[in-house]
């Protein structure tokens, strides 16, 4: 068995209260220490700086301009275009008066502008502090105050939300600029609280006019705070300095000669992910080392194929809910090819044509599995089905990663198969300022795995007595701890936040691990989500979602528990095509949300779910014994998720919270 992470200390039995803890373990590269890091790389400025100097008319920044109202091809500014204008930038800051150490706020959707604030603000040791594009007013208000901003850059269409009456914090704003312009009300508005507003060309001009030497910063000054969005509470100021950030760039590096493709000046990069997100930032980062380029979307994730089409990328990054929705469309796909063959496209398709699909797939799978590199696995299954996959993604994808949750095994192994690229997933947070752990692409050990730990870092598994989790059992399962040169400085004026996630030097993710035999990880719960209920078991939440979610009928869902209950709810998005086709067989009429209102509908969700919870063999008191629908996909414009997805369960219980309260009314009551 080929292992991939080395084991550098024992594990420890808990005594006296203290949890028991499993063995250390490092990436292969660093069994012997920590390798050196890069002297040439010392900060943020210094990733920038240096490409530049190397590649200084390579295509950096795309992004597709509108014409006569439709979206246009790409168009590139080159990294010394990009310099210049950084240089700008940076020197009208600090002629408004920003000094070292000021925080620089970004609002809004990514587009190249993010990125020259960005590094104006790595120029001249300012701390750069991303404001999610998906938070609402409040949240905004919260990290204004909280970070003390004092400068903010802004895509047109949030100006207003800073200026909203609501967000109080804005008033102690020096100046605000926008990615585009204002309208003349914005200005007004801004003139009235004693802001300052600049357009782009506004502030471009001020800079040329009064232009400033760059201050560089040191290793250990503040890149950025970033505002982590969580799931419960204000959000939490993560402090990465320019060295943890250049760390992370140089493990990613030597990372990547473990492989014989390698990532080059031609790669280019879409990115849709926010650049408020740590994994978005850091591989924009790592393409700015490279001299590489990223062109930005346009805007519509409903859109997403067409700037596929357009750009065509030669790597994509996202998270697992969009790589279940390619999942999903891929095989609707496959039915338009006339060659699909998997799940309800199956049903539709004659018996020869599916048998047609399995063989191809089962082929270049059974290939694959005895250690082929995709490409070689099988040049006919390619050639007569999964290219076509290929050409829809763009043509030229040849790296997929999965980050932000866990990717599901089955939409994993298709994603493998299918898109002729490589793919892997990882695991991370802002606290460790990106992927943790990483996998390997052409190991097939490694679906339904996050890969083994990353260079710079060393991880290991703790006890979670109340869960049943302990690291020395077999398997051994644990909470996920980190600690190493890439793990975060603290959480911004928070000291006792920062005491309680970091003892003893090791960063405590709250998520649970499972350490297979080859030193690779795999997520099999959450912490957080743990909760007792009233007869005193304990349940866990994200756990049971990810069982239930398997159901046909289901799209997505959030389970609640309440601790003086003795029942499970849930509130369940139903697949909107599997209940059309239930009602059409079941002969109800009517649009998906008036079908979501009937009371059959219900019963046979419940009856589905039922099967799923005996089938992956749950106990009596895990089972869901209510359940309430809505049409609509948890979504953040009603902020019901982060940005990433993740389910904001204190949010989601305000909002159904009335229709919970009747549930367990007529569950008491014996009605359902």
């Amino acid at each position: 068995m080929e292992v991939f992470a080395v084991q550098v200390e024992e594990g420890k039995e808990g005594r006296d209260g203290i949890p028991s803890v499993g063995p250390v373990y490092r990436n292969l590269l660093s069994k012997n220490g920590f390798p050196p890091v890069d002297t040439d790389l010392t900060s943020s400025w210094d990733i920038f700086n240096k490409s530049v100097e190397k590649y200084p008319g390579n295509k950096m920044l795309g992004w597709r301009k509108l014409v006569d109202g439709k979206v246009g091809p790409y168009v590139w500014k080159t990294y010394m275009e990009v310099y210049e204008e950084v240089l700008q930038i940076g020197s009208a800051l600090r002629a408004s008066g920003a000094e070292p150490g000021c925080r620089v706020g970004i609002y809004g959707a990514n587009c190249p502008q993010w990125i020259e604030a960005m590094e104006a603000c790595n120029a001249h040791s300012l701390v750069c502090v991303p404001l999610y594009d998906t938070l609402g007013p409040g949240a905004v208000n919260f990290i204004i105050d909280h970070a003390e901003i004092d400068f903010v850059f802004v895509q047109d269409k949030k100006a207003k939300q800073l200026l909203n009456p609501d967000c109080i914090s804005a008033q102690r704003l020096k100046a605000m600029i926008c990615f585009t312009s204002f309208t003349e009300e914005e200005k007004d508005k801004a003139v009235n609280i004693g802001i300052k507003p600049f357009t782009w060309d506004e502030f471009l001009h001020m800079g040329q006019k009064n232009s400033s030497e760059i201050l560089p910063p040191q290793p250990f000054n503040i890149c950025t705070i970033m505002y982590t969005s969580g799931t419960s509470g204000d959000p939490k100021g993560v402090v990465l300095t320019h060295e943890t950030v250049t760390t992370f760039v140089r493990g990613i590096d030597l990372f990547m000669e473990h492989f014989e493709d390698k990532m080059t000046v031609d790669d280019v990069y879409l990115s849709f992910l926010p650049l408020a997100h740590i994994l978005d930032r850091m591989i924009e980062e790592y393409f700015f080392r490279k001299g590489a380029s990223i062109g930005y979307y346009h805007g519509d994730l409903n859109a997403l194929r067409d700037d596929l089409m357009e750009l065509k990328p030669t790597f994509l990054a996202g998270v697992p809910r969009v790589f279940e929705k390619i999942h999903e469309g891929m095989k609707f796909f496959f039915l338009f090819l006339c060659i699909s063959g998997i799940q309800n496209a199956l049903k539709e398709l004659r018996p020869l044509r599916r048998l047609i699909f399995d063989a191809l797939y089962k082929y270049k799978l059974s290939w694959m599995n005895l250690g082929y590199k995709q490409k070689n696995a099988s040049p006919i299954a390619d050639l007569l089905a999964f290219r076509k996959v290929k050409a829809r993604l763009g043509g030229r994808l040849r790296l997929i990663v999965s980050g932000g949750a866990p990717l599901s095994y089955e939409v994993e192994e298709f994603l493998r198969v299918t898109c002729c690229a490589f793919l892997v997933t990882g695991y991370g947070l802002t606290e460790t300022c990106g992927p943790t752990t990483l996998g390997f692409p052409d190991e097939m050990c490694m679906i339904g795995t996050v890969g083994p730990v990353s260079v710079f870092n060393e991880l290991r598994l703790e006890e979670v007595p109340d869960m049943g989790y302990n690291p020395l059992a077999d398997p051994p399962c644990g909470e996920i701890c980190v600690r190493g040169k890439t793990v975060f400085s603290g959480y911004y004026k928070n000291p006792e936040l920062t005491k309680e996630s970091m003892k003893d030097g090791w960063f405590h993710t709250g998520d649970i691990g499972q350490m297979l035999p080859n030193g690779v990880v795999k997520i099999i719960d959450r912490k957080k989500n743990l909760i007792k209920l009233s007869q005193g078991e304990y349940v866990a939440l994200e756990h049971l979602e990810n069982v239930y979610s398997s159901t046909p009928i289901v799209e997505d869902i959030w389970i609640y528990g309440d601790s003086f209950k003795s029942m499970l709810v849930a509130v369940v998005v139903p697949h909107e095509e599997n209940t059309k086709k239930w009602a059409y067989l079941n002969g109800h009429m009517g649009s998906f949300s008036e079908l979501c209102s009937l009371d059959q509908l219900q019963h046979h969700v419940l009856s589905e779910l039922k099967c799923t919870a005996e089938k992956k063999q749950l106990r009596g008191f895990e089972f869901v014994k209510g359940v309430i629908f809505d049409p609509l996909p948890f979504d953040m414009e009603r902020d019901l998720v982060t940005a990433t997805l993740k389910k904001k369960r204190n949010i989601l219980l305000k909002y159904y919270q009335v229709e919970i309260d009747e549930l367990y009314r007529k569950l008491a009551a014996g009605k359902r």
